[in-house]
């Protein structure tokens, strides 16, 4: 978007308004030229007569009897041939087929040769003799390298005959190539038949045949259909009566010639131009209409330097949007968009008169010839310059078409166009135009304030911010805002109009897609305060609504809905998307009015809102609210605690507040359900306690003594509501006998003291084993008669006696079990164990005496070193550390006895009982040692004893040593 500032600037400097660009058009060389003529670096041998080139297969007549033919792709080869003619005929014309394979060549003498690419053989085609033949229409869709398909010959005489030419031998009987030749037509100028100067076949769609054949003065064009499949019968349906009568010009000049333009090989031509006595005939091919495939046709007249006397022209060619005319001495290209000669090229003298000018329809190349030399024109980029010349004529869409590849070019264009829709009314086609170039923003955004044309105004501001880049953010901002307010300014007036409703809301929809355009949502969130102020300055709510939902302002839109007393849309549209800060914050406020659909709405978001942030809405409106608020609030709390299993303890507390306040029933039903054991209570025991004695709930607060594990409080509360929860109290303490008893008692003096009801503190000493009659017979009054305890007295001192029998059993098994271990202690010291000295060792299979040795009575012997090897392994972390500590305090032991044995000098004179009670000292050490060594790896035998039973699932290799072994097996 260019500078108000740079606009300025240019408007000193010229009084006119003018069409800025900020392209740069900088051509770094010189453009070629659009025809480029090559010389043929080729010298005939002898002069050229006649020429023909298609398909890359170029063909010339040289001299009297010479024909010489090169393939472009090796022009290295050329091939001549000799015609063989002995007498005065000479070569008249030369026709070329597209695919270049077939040959027709026509003499002076009314006689036709045929010559095809792959012989070397010329033949006659006798069926032709006797006409001399000015023109060949060749079959595009059915020729071939070996055969030409029906085609279409011309003569001097107005007759066109039908004929087929094939390139094969023949049979016996037929030798010719000509496989026949039938006269279809004729053609007549004033009367009098006229040379068939040209004749084309073109196949259109739908099967259409179209036919055009010119004379020296008129152009025929014969249009039929061909049915499918029968191609190869020729064009004799196509010759009907003239549906459209011949174009004639009133001059001839003794000869015509028509040229076509085809975009692509093998199709329809689209353009044709026909030069004749008056001028040159062009125009476009329609192969849709019926009467006439001619239109838009139009004559360019001979410039005044074209004189019949002495430079009439020869030939004519056709390309894009040129049509080459080819004089005596010189070319000339006209643009046939506007009849302008655009390039004139003249041939040196030394070169001849130009003879006759070809294009090859395969390659796109010109060709010219004269007796002594050939020319090539290659034709670049034609339509280069063509979209000025439509720009020109005001056929912008064609203009357009042709620079899509130039930006600078297409700038003018459009800005070209918008100042002619500018300048018809048309301004809304002006402001799309203008919103594609690069002129000023302010130039273009005054030229339309001025006119007062606020919906052109608004396209091109659109248009424009379409065409924005994502990087332009400070152009985006700026065109945003003044879209919105050239919207609200136009809703504000067609609001006002009654009888503007539908235009109202069109413009609306409108307004709100360009508020909800995902392309620009960064702009209009970053200045959406600004976008606020713009709607709420003109009093549009609605639309200010939705766009805070766009913008997912979802707060300014609550809060509209709360502030107009609408808290139904409010919970709606907080409910529709969900933003759980949103529901802490309106949640109080939506309680208060709508607590029934407010408590639903959280129900609905379940665990994604936290109940403890709510509890404040919660306290606030059921301590001064309905009755239907305080329901509302336990059923979510209700919610809360059972079906989303929440574990906070205000949550516990409040419910419990509320079941203590408006539901007791309730209360114990919670308590019972929330469980025995403190680990699983969820509520504050204390605060519910003193809750409950508040309130007067004595059941539920010796249940809350119970959890509490108080169960001389739960027990003496209780004897106040049941006896018979207060025995349920009494049997918890299940491991504390002597507390269970105290309780037991405190519920029989309560039984016999309060109630004076002996029969049931006889239950009670029934009820539990702990007590005795002894215990409860001080609590009963002395007037009491024995006969109500005669049976548990009895019952008692059987007891008493029966544990007395049971210890005296107990004493004498006792007693007995002492004697049987003093006899097996005896016994055990009297036995002994025979070593042979042919004994091994069991670990190591080595002689038993040769080194210190353990005998198991088993009869298992081993080494003193290969069993502590063998048991080591077996041994807990904790003896392995206590064996390893006793070897180290042996090793000690045994030293320090050495050096005792051997004294100092001074200690021998000393004398020797010193040294004698150290050894005493150091031995029974020693010995202390051994005797704990030999209690942890002699303590039983290594292969019949309980480690050998507990290693029966362990590996015999060690799992990390498994390799290392497999590896030394191999």
């Amino acid at each position: 978007m260019s500078s108000i500032l740079d606009e300025y600037e240019d408007s000193q400097n010229t009084r006119h308004p003018v069409q800025h660009s900020r392209f740069v058009n900088v051509r770094l060389e010189e453009e070629k030229p659009i025809f480029n003529k090559q010389r043929i670096d080729f010298s005939p041998p002898e002069k050229i007569n006649h020429f023909a080139v298609c398909n890359n297969q170029l063909c010339m007549s040289l001299g009297k009897d010479t024909l010489l033919r090169i393939d472009l792709a090796k022009p290295d080869q050329p091939n001549q041939i000799e015609l063989g003619r002995k007498d005065d005929s000479r070569v008249h014309k030369l026709f070329l087929d597209p695919t270049g394979s077939h040959l027709v060549i026509s003499l002076s003498t009314s006689e036709c040769l045929y010559l095809n690419r792959n012989t070397q053989k010329v033949r006659s085609l006798s069926r032709w003799r006797g006409h001399l033949i000015e023109s060949v229409g060749w079959n595009k869709l059915l020729g071939t390298e070996t055969n030409t398909g029906p085609i279409l010959v011309g003569t001097s005489q107005g007759i066109i005959f039908e004929a087929e030419i094939s390139a094969s031998e023949g049979s016996l009987f037929n030798t010719n190539p000509d496989q026949y030749f039938k006269q279809v037509h004729s053609l007549e100028e004033d009367g009098r038949p006229a040379p068939v100067c040209c004749i084309e076949v073109e196949r259109g769609p739908e099967s259409k045949v179209v036919i055009i054949a010119t004379t020296r003065k008129r152009l025929f064009q014969f249009v039929g259909r061909v049915a499918e499949g029968s191609e190869q019968q020729g064009f004799t349906v196509v010759y009907c009566p003239y549906t459209t009568p011949p174009r004639e010009f009133p001059f001839n000049m003794g000869y015509s010639e028509i040229t076509f333009y085809t975009s692509k090989l093998r199709s329809c031509p689209k353009a044709f131009a026909w030069m004749m006595g008056n001028g040159v005939l062009y125009g476009q091919l329609d192969y849709i209409r019926l009467d006439s495939v001619l239109s838009d046709v139009q004559v360019w007249d001979y410039t005044p330097d074209i004189d019949f006397s002495f430079n009439k022209p020869i030939s004519i060619v056709l390309t894009q949007f040129h049509f080459l005319l080819l004089l005596p001495d010189r070319v000339k290209a006209i643009c046939t968009l506007n009849g302008q000669v655009v390039y004139e090229d003249v041939f040196p003298d030394k070169f001849g008169a130009l003879k006759k000018m070809i294009k090859d329809p395969a390659g796109g190349l010109v060709w010219i010839y004269t007796e002594k030399a050939v020319f090539r024109y290659h034709i670049q980029r034609e339509a280069r310059d063509v979209w000025q010349m439509y720009m020109s004529m005001n056929k912008f869409d064609l203009a357009k078409e042709y620079c899509r590849d130039r930006p600078e070019c297409m700038d003018m264009v459009l800005a070209k166009e918008a100042e002619h829709c500018f300048q018809n009314k048309r301004y809304l086609e002006s402001a799309k135009c203008y919103a594609l170039t690069q002129n000023y923003f302010e130039e273009i955004a005054l030229k339309f304030i001025e006119a007062k044309q606020d919906e052109a105004l608004k396209e091109f501001l659109l248009k424009k911010l379409n065409n924005l880049k994502q990087s332009e953010k400070t152009q985006i901002t700026l065109l945003v805002t003044w879209l919105t307010e050239l919207y609200l300014n136009h809703l504000g007036l067609l609001e006002s109009d009654e009888g503007k409703n539908g235009v109202f809301q069109e413009t609306r929809e409108e307004f709100r897609k360009f508020l909800s355009s995902s392309k620009h949502k960064e702009c209009l969130y970053n200045n959406r305060t600004t976008i606020y102020d713009l709607l709420a300055s003109h009093g549009n709510v609605d639309d200010m609504v939705y766009f805070s939902v766009i913008m997912q302002d979802y707060e300014r839109v609550i809060s509209h809905h709360c502030q107009h007393d609408d808290y139904s849309a409010a919970l709606e549209v907080l409910s529709k998307h969900c933003d759980v800060k949103l529901f802490y914050k309106f949640s109080p406020i939506l309680m208060q009015h709508i607590p029934k659909k407010v408590v639903d709405a959280w129900i609905q978001m379940g665990s994604r809102l936290e109940p403890k942030k709510l509890i404040p809405a919660l306290v606030n409106y059921s301590q001064m609210g309905s009755t239907q608020q305080v329901n509302e609030t336990i059923r979510y709390m209700e919610f809360c605690v059972y079906q989303l299993t929440v574990t906070e303890e205000a949550i516990h507390n409040y419910l419990l507040s509320l079941y203590a306040k408006y539901k007791p029933d309730s209360l114990l039903r919670y308590l019972e359900q929330a469980g025995t054991h403190a680990s699983n209570i969820h509520y504050d025991l204390k605060y519910t306690l003193r809750l409950c004695a508040e309130h007067g709930y004595l059941q539920a607060c010796v249940l809350v003594y119970k959890i509490m594990e108080l169960y001389e409080e739960a027990v003496d509360l209780a004897l106040q509501v049941d006896v018979d929860l207060a025995k349920s109290c009494a049997d918890l303490p299940e491991d504390d006998e002597e507390l269970r008893k105290k309780l037991w008692l405190k519920i029989a003096r309560h039984v016999v003291q309060e109630e004076k009801d002996v029969k049931k503190a006889m239950n009670c000493l029934s009820s539990c084993n702990l007590l005795k009659i002894e215990d409860i017979l001080p609590f009963f009054p002395d007037f009491v008669t024995i006969d109500h305890f005669k049976e548990a007295i009895c019952s008692s001192l059987e007891e008493y006696n029966q544990h007395i029998d049971e210890l005296k059993q107990e004493m004498e098994e006792a007693t007995e079990s002492a004697k049987r271990i003093r006899e097996d202690i005896q016994e055990m010291r009297n036995k002994y164990g025979v070593v042979e000295s042919q004994e091994k060792c069991a670990a190591c299979c080595f002689p038993l005496l040769n080194r210190p040795f353990y005998l198991f009575l088993c009869g298992h012997m081993f080494h003193y070193d290969c069993l502590f090897l063998e048991v080591s392994p077996h041994l807990s972390t904790y003896k392995q550390t206590k064996l390893g500590e006793l070897q180290k305090k042996l090793a000690a032991a045994t030293q320090t006895s050495k050096s005792r044995h051997r004294p100092s000098p001074k200690e021998k004179e000393e004398g020797g009982d010193t040294a004698s009670l150290g050894k005493e000292s150091a031995g029974v050490s020693r010995e202390q040692i051994k005797s704990d060594i030999d209690d942890i790896i002699a303590f039983e035998c290594v292969y019949c004893g309980e480690l050998m039973i507990k290693s029966i699932d362990k590996p015999f290799i060690d799992p990390q040593k498994l390799e290392e072994e497999k590896s030394s097996w191999l």
